[in-house]
């Protein structure tokens, strides 16, 4: 199971898992803090980022740069439209193979295993739970 805190702090918000991680959010006014939407846009790379490059890696194809861009634009003032993975690539040199299992692999990892673009296409039920 994973699971996060997310509270309320003296200047701001903070959301910290079980290792000890934090990241600071915000409205979007804040210097130095994540908007709710763009830590989901950014667990949809970072998802997706963590699983292509060791597979990319583990099958003798380790990329020179591998990056990306995730956005979405609003499409109701509480709803987003489509997110677009954008990948940008600087294959190894001398490397012929190095495209083509780094495709599949990227294919693969956003159809079978990304777990949170996954969820966000099968629309994952939030439950809300307040106190008694």
């Amino acid at each position: 199971m994973a699971s996060v805190n997310v509270e309320r702090t003296d200047d701001g918000f903070v959301a910290r898992n079980a290792r000890g991680a934090e990241v600071k959010m915000g409205s979007g006014d804040e210097q130095g803090a994540f908007t709710p939407v763009e830590l989901l846009l950014a667990a949809v790379g970072g998802c997706n980022i963590v699983t292509v490059e060791p597979l990319t890696a583990q099958r003798g194809h380790r990329l020179v740069r591998l990056a990306m861009t995730v956005a979405a634009e609003k499409v109701e003032p509480t709803l987003l439209g489509p997110v677009t993975v954008t990948y940008e690539v600087e294959l190894p040199e001398g490397d012929p193979k190095a495209d083509e299992v780094f495709r599949a692999v990227a294919h693969r990892v956003h159809e079978r295993h990304c777990t949170v673009s996954r969820s966000l296409e099968k629309g994952t039920q939030v439950i809300v739970e307040l106190p008694d």
